[in-house]
């Protein structure tokens, strides 16, 4: 399936399996540094930023 630009938030529900990425903080704070991938099964809570642990915006990648 197409990766496209749909964000997800931390604490929404995965709508599919695969790896996300953060894409931005909610805060508006920077990710850059953050670029890790983590797998996250359909119906799971995306999680905070694993780098700040703040909340985040989340794109599926693969």
């Amino acid at each position: 399936m197409a990766t496209n630009n749909q964000t997800y938030k931390t604490g929404e529900k995965a709508p599919e399996s695969g790896k996300y990425k953060v894409k931005s903080l909610v805060s508006g704070g920077s990710s850059n540094q953050d670029d890790t991938e983590v797998k996250i099964e359909e119906g799971e809570q995306l999680p905070p930023s694993p780098s700040s642990n703040e909340a985040a915006h989340w794109v599926k990648v693969s």
